[in-house]
């Protein structure tokens, strides 16, 4: 009989009786009975093999250990009853070894690679082609091709063309410092590896082609976090002749199709808030809708107070702010000290807490807040006996971004972030400019090829921090997906920009002539946006670091671990460089 060469995680009970071809690694090894089972694993599966003593091939398999890469033919039979398993998908049946072929040996591996049981991240990084062969990471690979590819059938069912944009471009600083180059064939000068490809996806729109994609590789030369990384992934949009609403329902839209498509679930209408609502009720411009908790702005309770902490905070325009945490009332005074100090290291100048216990009202500022003002409080934040109120006060920006740190935290503790909903928003109107804070001039709020809104460009000489920005996040679970705006496309407005941020006409020549000069060939409105690949697939797969959705990451401190890079280079190849290094280099060469 023909064999037939099958994945792992093919044969089903419909295959009992045909002679089957696998090939695989040794997942687990075990003797029961006189025989050895083996499961062998490929990526799509896992099979049960069994060898019989009265096989030429027994004595073989005797030897095999965990990870041996191996070959086996067999006829393809029903497990004994009651020795199924209907954890796997091949769980009905076993494959009857007649022939095995050893393809290859491996040593004894530096952690499990049949289980998910936590492994220290730094060996995993190092072993990484053996950290890729575990389930989870399987999985998340799988998962992250199929968004990739659901996306892209998303927009080329809308006509956008997939164009490729250079690694190699001018350094044009967009907020984050440029990997930079150095060219042999013109020494002195440097190339940079493109922090997005912003500009000339835009040169794209003025050369007419309307509607651009791509999967595209971005670096950025900054400190890490458990979600991000020095190169990075974007699906990245632009649109000719597009309204800021035009670009939410497109990119919305493309979010609702991949995870009906990749996940089978039906996204709702993603709700929608400004910038300053999502700050006032959420202390965030990225907030986690999964839960509500919202901030409670309580200044009206305290007025005449003679606590001289809110007392001040009132006078100079700041604010008091509830946050009820429910079931806090439990917590011991300790507890609430501890959590004080969690406030402090998240920027709090301190935290008053209130416990609404069955047994009675705990403060640590009771002797300033009165019955009626704790009535007060329990109704505005609805919170019940058993509850706790915890109130900050400062600045009103300060004040609120500790307690939607704090929010987030309670929810945490509580169990409100589920990691199997998806609580999409969209954030709008954000600032066009903010103050920087090493200046104290207007800088952008984010980079300065977005457009203001509409009727906005009058207030850019008189008032440019009160300007909105035709700008947009998409947010979930807390975490910001990705920005787009709509565009500066006239050259006047654009040069008033750069001016704005300190660039003398020579200096705006030099960094950006180029794009001007295309601006002034015609430019039609435009506008998009970007998201990231790497936390959409995190998100999607419940992961809570981006290096479990990439193949290859770097660790906490930039460094590839596998490859031991980066790595000094011989001095012969910086000299051709026309370079000099100043930190330890490897030997002459």
């Amino acid at each position: 009989m023909v064999s037939v060469q099958h994945s792992c995680g093919a044969l089903r009970a419909d295959d009992v009786g045909s002679t089957a071809e696998l090939s695989g690694w040794v997942n687990r090894r075990r003797a029961h009975g006189g025989l050895i089972f083996i499961d062998v694993r490929d990526r799509d599966g896992i099979t049960q093999i069994v060898f019989d003593p009265q096989h030429a091939s027994f004595s073989e398999a005797e030897k095999l250990r965990n990870e041996d890469v191996i070959r086996v033919r067999g006829q393809v039979r029903h497990r004994p009853a009651g020795t199924e398993n209907a954890k796997l998908a091949t769980g009905d049946i076993e494959v009857g070894v007649e022939h095995l072929e050893v393809l290859n040996r491996s040593l004894v591996p530096p952690f499990q690679v049949n289980s998910d049981e936590d492994v220290d991240e730094n060996l995993r990084l190092e072993y990484r082609y053996l950290d890729l062969r575990r389930p989870r990471l399987q999985r998340n690979i799988a998962i992250r091709h199929k968004i990739v590819k659901a996306l892209r059938d998303f927009f080329d069912d809308r006509g956008f063309l997939e164009i490729e944009t250079p690694m190699l471009i001018k350094s044009t600083p967009e907020g984050a410092r440029d990997y930079l180059v150095p060219s042999r064939v013109h020494n002195g000068s440097f190339y940079a590896l493109p922090q997005s490809p912003q500009i000339l996806k835009q040169i794209l729109m003025i050369s007419g082609f309307g509607r651009y994609m791509q999967i595209a590789r971005c670096m950025r030369d900054e400190d890490l976090r458990a979600d991000r990384q020095p190169e990075f992934t974007q699906i990245d949009v632009e649109m000719s002749f597009a309204t800021q609403e035009d670009v939410l329902e497109l990119m919305e839209s493309g979010i609702r199709h991949t995870w009906k498509r990749v996940l089978d679930v039906d996204l709702q209408t993603f709700p929608r808030l400004s910038h300053a609502e999502a700050l006032s009720r959420f202390g965030s411009d990225k907030p986690d809708l999964r839960f509500g908790l919202e901030l409670q702005h309580v200044n009206d309770v305290f007025a005449g107070t003679e606590f001289v902490v809110f007392k001040s905070v009132i006078d100079s325009k700041g604010a008091i702010v509830a946050l009820r945490y429910p079931g806090g009332a439990s917590l011991s005074r300790r507890d609430f000290d501890a959590l004080t100090e969690l406030a402090k290291q998240n920027g709090a100048k301190g935290m008053v807490w209130i416990a609404l216990g069955a047994d009675g009202v705990k403060s640590s500022a009771a002797k300033f807040i009165d019955e009626a003002a704790i009535a007060k409080l329990r109704e505005r934040t609805q919170a019940e006996t058993g509850d706790a109120i915890l109130l900050f006060a400062d600045a009103r920006d300060a004040s609120l971004a500790v307690a939607g740190k704090m929010r987030n935290e309670i929810g945490e503790r509580c169990g409100l972030r589920d990691p199997q909903k998806f609580a999409f928003a969209w954030v709008t109107d954000f600032p066009l400019f903010e103050n920087d804070e090493e200046t104290g001039q207007p800088a952008p709020a984010h980079h300065p090829f977005t457009a203001p809104g509409e009727g906005q460009w009058d207030l850019i000489d008189s008032d440019p921090l009160a300007m909105r920005a035709q700008h947009y996040d998409m947010v979930l679970n807390g975490f910001e997906l990705g920005s787009g705006s709509i565009r500066i496309h006239k050259p006047e407005f654009q040069r008033k920009i750069f001016a704005m941020l300190g660039m003398t006409q020579e200096q705006i020549e030099e960094r950006f002539g180029f794009f001007i000069r295309a601006l002034d060939y015609g430019a039609p409105p435009h506008g998009g946006m970007a998201l990231g690949i790497d936390r959409i697939v995190m998100l999607a797969v419940g992961e809570t670091s981006i290096r479990d959705v990439i193949a290859f990451p770097k660790n906490q401190m930039a460094r590839d671990v596998m490859m031991n890079a980066p790595t000094p280079v011989p001095p012969r190849l910086v000299r051709d460089l026309g370079l000099q290094v100043t930190a330890p280099s490897v030997s002459p060469a």
